[in-house]
């Protein structure tokens, strides 16, 4: 699989090093010639301009890469790259970098981006996934917003402990994918995660899914 990469410093320097390590073809552009002798990366194809220009991604080639992965620290670089690659190029596979959350319903299909990486509330996720109980948490968003992959954290009040999965009214747009219990995929625990659709609920649908729900065990009191 060829890959381009816009932006080399720790971001983009760190997908390359994951790649080639899976033995992908790796091309990197960036506008500073000095990262190509920093980065230490072996193997890697190396292309010195500004990746918003189309002369400079005419250069790379892009209409023979199958993902444009826009690392830059730069929100506006990033979705350019991503919209050239798509409109210009017909990339099949864009990847963009959001640096600044508040800039992150731009990347979309809109602005060529297929997937787009915000890394703040990606760990945004991470922290509330550890703390809530009771609340839905977002973990990823997929299909460029129009799903997300979110984990709900049973409470022990909870009415439908007892019940089976199967008796449990699901909304109608949302899909039972696992259950964890101790970190751990299995028929039965208090965790459970679901996708949905990025709207209101309004009506609700049973899955066919039969395992129980139960309630975790206390957490041990500080004596």
């Amino acid at each position: 699989m060829k890959v381009v990469i816009v932006g080399a410093g720790s971001v983009g320097s760190s997908i390359a090093r994951e790649l080639l390590s899976h033995q992908h073809e790796v091309l990197l552009i960036d506008l500073k010639p000095e990262v190509i002798g920093r980065s230490g990366l072996r193997g890697a194809h190396w292309l010195v301009g500004d990746a918003c220009e189309l002369s400079v991604l005419k250069e790379a080639r892009l209409d023979d890469a199958d993902v444009v992965v826009s690392a830059s620290g730069d929100d506006k670089v990033n979705l350019v790259v991503s919209l050239l690659a798509k409109t210009e190029f017909g990339v099949g596979r864009t990847v963009g970098r959001v640096n600044n959350p508040k800039n992150g319903w731009m990347f979309d299909d809109s602005w060529g981006v297929d997937v787009a990486v915000n890394t703040p509330q990606l760990m945004t996720a991470l922290v509330e996934e550890a703390v809530e109980i009771g609340d839905v948490v977002r973990l990823l968003t997929l299909q460029t917003g129009v799903s997300s992959l979110v984990e709900f954290t049973v409470p022990h009040d909870a009415s439908f402990i007892g019940s089976t999965v199967g008796d449990i009214d699901w909304p109608q747009d949302a899909t039972l994918v696992a259950i964890l219990r101790d970190q751990a995929p299995i028929a039965r625990a208090r965790r459970i995660l679901a996708v949905h659709r990025r709207r209101r609920v309004s009506s609700v649908a049973r899955t066919p899914v039969r395992s129980p729900v139960r309630a975790p065990p206390p957490e041990p009191r500080a004596g």
